[in-house]
């Protein structure tokens, strides 16, 4: 009998069918551990379970791994949902899986963890970007379903507390996979429009699934670049999401939202009572300090007997008057008598002053001093300065002293 002869694409198929119609094979859960974990451009998630003795290749087209909600990574324990069938072009068998778990923890617990994690690395928790809430409000967004109890607490402890802020209210879904677009767009519609001087955005309690719109890395986002500040008040005081960390304030509950953002009437009643019972006070002291000084004022001289007074200050005036003259005058007279004592003692030191005892000062054609004969030749002319005039003269003949002419001896030269 002649063997039949297959080829490999007919054993594949063939092995291949025999997987696909056993039952065992077609809904497995297995647990392992994630390694190689890649994502291809074309969306679809390859990688392995392993444990400690084996691995099995694995992959997960992009329809199923789109509803994944947290991101897989390598080392993470996992329950991996799917069947087991054979790749007929390598004739390799592997997991086609469906769905993944954490192994011990839920799926949306990892997710929120790994999304936290990402935003605080990259300062969207930072609480130097948190701003600041306006003390008065004019006016709060409230971003919430208009169907829920939540919006009807917060308004009723708004109009309690502040009267004078207005509401502006943004139905938008809290729930569900539209939930997280719808509120981000409310929050930029009232951002572009400056629609508001505060946001307040949450909902009521519920299930982790039910709030967790308020944990989309698009709304986190959304809420830290908003210019207006925002309360995220979401579920009761044990529910904490996403939005809460990256918001400007956190509130317990949405009616603890509405306390926290407007400033209560009563309190402020009390306060202005007591800011006017203050200046009352300060100003009964001004007007008791100022009475005393105005009966000190009042009881004074110059007011009691003004004219006497207005004597006593005339002869002052009068003393102080001639005190001063009598200073003026002496101080002149001294000052006349330098004068005349510093003109003498220029007037003696005045060459023409010596001139008048019968001396003259001879000069040069050109005004220079005549000193020395040697200075002159016979038929220079020449002036003599005396005490009442000058003589213009010419030199007819030059006789020089000799050394001993002190003492009676001369010489002639004559030119």
């Amino acid at each position: 009998m002649e063997q039949q002869i297959y080829s490999v694409t007919q054993i594949n198929t063939y092995i291949q069918s025999m997987m696909d119609s056993d039952r065992l094979l077609s809904g497995l859960c297995i647990r392992g551990e994630i390694s190689n974990y890649k994502v291809y451009p074309s969306g679809h998630h390859y990688f392995s379970l392993k444990d400690a003795t084996g691995a099995l290749r694995c992959v997960m087209f992009k329809s199923s791994a789109i509803r994944l909600r947290f991101r897989p990574e390598n080392g993470m324990k996992v329950l991996a949902l799917g069947k087991i069938s054979v790749f007929p072009r390598d004739g390799a068998y592997q997991l086609y899986c469906t769905n993944l778990t954490p192994d011990g923890v839920g799926d949306l617990h990892v997710a929120f963890e790994q999304l936290k994690a990402k935003l605080q690395a990259e300062g969207l928790f930072d609480p130097s970007h948190k701003k600041p809430l306006p003390r008065y409000p004019g006016t709060i967004a409230i971003i919430t379903s208009s169907a829920g109890a939540a919006v009807h607490d917060m308004l009723r402890i708004l109009r309690k507390r502040y009267p004078l802020t207005k509401v502006l209210l943004l139905p938008v879904r809290v729930q569900g996979v539209e939930a997280p677009a719808e509120l981000c767009g409310a929050i930029r519609y009232v951002n572009r429009w400056d629609l508001a001087d505060l946001i307040i955005t949450g909902r009521g309690g519920g299930s982790l699934e039910d709030l967790w719109a308020f944990n989309d890395e698009m709304l986190a986002r959304t809420i830290y670049e908003s210019r207006i500040p925002v309360i995220s008040a979401v579920g009761h005081e044990p529910d904490v999401t996403i939005s809460d960390y990256v918001a400007d304030l956190r509130a317990a509950t949405p009616s603890n939202a509405a306390e926290l953002a407007v400033p209560d009437r009563e309190e402020l009643i009390r306060q202005l009572r007591s800011m006017a019972s203050a200046m009352g006070a300060h100003l009964a002291k001004q007007v008791k300090v100022n009475r005393q000084r105005l009966n000190t004022l009042a009881a004074a001289r110059p007011l009691q007997s003004p004219t006497a007074y207005l004597d006593e200050r005339r002869l002052l005036l009068d003393s102080i008057q001639r005190r001063l003259c009598a200073a003026q005058q002496q101080a002149l007279a001294k000052n006349r008598q330098r004068c005349v004592r510093l003109t003498a003692a220029l007037d003696a030191m005045s060459p023409l002053k010596v001139l008048t005892r019968g001396y003259a000062m001879a000069q040069t054609k050109g005004g220079q001093l005549l000193r020395q004969v040697e200075q002159v030749r016979s038929g220079d002319r020449f002036t003599l300065q005396l005490s009442d005039g000058r003589i213009r003269a010419s030199v007819e003949s030059t006789e020089q002293l000799g050394p001993q002419e002190g003492k009676g001896g001369s010489y002639e030269r004559t030119e």
